[in-house]
Parts: structure tokens; sequence; C-alpha cells
């Protein structure tokens, strides 16, 4: 089977084009399906500048594509995963809104903290997006959602998830080493644990505050001693203290 997106059958006007190559500037002539391209003039190989590989994260014909791609490009594989991680949790939490709200709001802040504490983005966010993924099956099994619960599940459910995505192994270990240890980590934690829990804990808070207030010098005071990144401490400045 040939991928639509390569049948030139399905083609438009521009799916041909020139660019300018970034080491000579002559013009290099690119179909839209060339992963890269070398410029007859000076021999430069580079990536195609207007290709979309984020077909990359969910497409069954990913890896043969893939294997021809600069290193660069493949290992945006991983980085895409994340929007389709974002999908399955939706559907596993299904009308379950709040915590829709919760595990979008806690990826966003692992993912600004991550950007500054220089954290695995596609570990933390898939973290961050599968930490209470077993809620509905620890409600089915336990009838609650305690803490011990959703450590207990939340691993279990997030590989079989990230199985069927073809997400990597070390992947997976790492994001389910985190999603299965709520509590705060200690000193010597991988710093993708740090930042998951920092990112949870401003989410949480965030929340928590609309009900229960607390001023800026009680905040302040929590922030500094309750969070384990100088990072996830901005962050939560930013976001809480207004």
């Amino acid at each position: 089977m040939k991928c639509p997106g390569q049948d030139t059958l399905y083609w438009k006007p521009g799916a041909i084009f020139e660019v300018n190559c970034p080491n000579c500037d002559r013009q290099v002539e690119f179909f839209k399906d060339d992963t890269s391209r070398k410029c007859n003039h000076c021999g430069h190989r580079f990536v195609n500048p207007k290709m979309d590989f984020g077909c990359a994260a969910y497409c069954q014909y990913a890896e043969q594509c893939l294997g021809t791609l600069p290193e660069e490009v493949r290992a945006q594989k991983e980085d895409l995963l994340k929007d389709r991680v974002a999908v399955e949790m939706k559907r596993t939490f299904k009308r379950d809104f709040k915590r829709i709200g919760q595990a979008t709001r806690r990826a966003r802040y692992a993912e600004r903290i991550a950007g500054k504490a220089r954290g695995t983005l596609p570990v933390v966010l898939c973290a961050a997006y599968l930490r209470d993924i077993g809620a509905p099956q620890a409600m089915k099994k336990f009838g609650d959602t305690a803490e011990d619960h959703l450590e207990q599940e939340s691993p279990v459910v997030a590989r079989e998830i990230l199985t069927a995505l073809q997400a990597k192994d070390p992947l997976i270990d790492a994001v389910c080493a985190i999603v299965g240890h709520h509590l705060a980590p200690g000193s010597d934690a991988p710093p993708d644990h740090k930042i998951v829990y920092d990112a949870d804990w401003v989410a949480q808070m965030e929340e928590r505050i609309k009900s229960q207030p607390l001023d800026d010098g009680q905040l302040s005071d929590r922030i500094e001693a309750e969070l384990l990144t100088a990072a996830g401490k901005e962050e939560a400045r930013a976001v809480l203290l207004r």
C-alpha cells in the first residue's frame, strides 16, 4: 500500500518547489515527499523544510519512512507521541472533564518546567498526561481513586496505551516509573520525576485555591518549601501569585 501523501495522483500545485540551500544559497528543487536533498552546487544535504512529519506519530508505515530520515528528524517521533497520548487520555477519562482538564494543565506546566530544567520532554509530557490514567480502573476495582490505588493501576494502563502507540521500551519504562509513584520523590530521583511532580503540584494548587484561597505570603512559603525544582518554583509563582 502506498501512502496517499506520497502518491503523485493526489498532489496539488506547489508539490514541487525550490528552496535556497542554507550553505551556498543556490536553489535546490524539492518534491514534497523528499525527506532531504543534496545541493548540486556545493554538495550540502539538508532536510526538506516543508515536509510534515506529524503522521509519524501514528501511521503504521512510519518506520518504513523514518528509516530514510536524518537522525534529527527521527527524533521528532517521540515528541509527536505526546499528541496521541493526549487523545488516549481523553478517551480513557471519557466525560470526566475535571480529570481531563487537570491532566491538560499538568502537561502544559510540565512542558514549561521541562524547557527550563532540561527535562526529557517526551517522557515528561507522557507522564504528565498519564499520571492518573488508572482512575477509572481503580474506581471499578476498589470503589475509590485513593493515591495508592492510582499508583497501582496507572502504570498498567499507561503501559497498555504506550505499547499500543508503539513507543520505545525505555520511554515506556520511564513513564511508568513516574506514574507509579505519586509522593514527592527524593533528592536523588531523576529530574523528569521531579518535573512531573512540580507540574502536578501547580495544577492541583491552582484548582484548590479557587475554593480555599491563600494569600500570596502563604503561597510563596509553600512554593518554596514543597516544590523540587527551581523551574517549578518559577512556574508556580507565575501561575499562582497574581
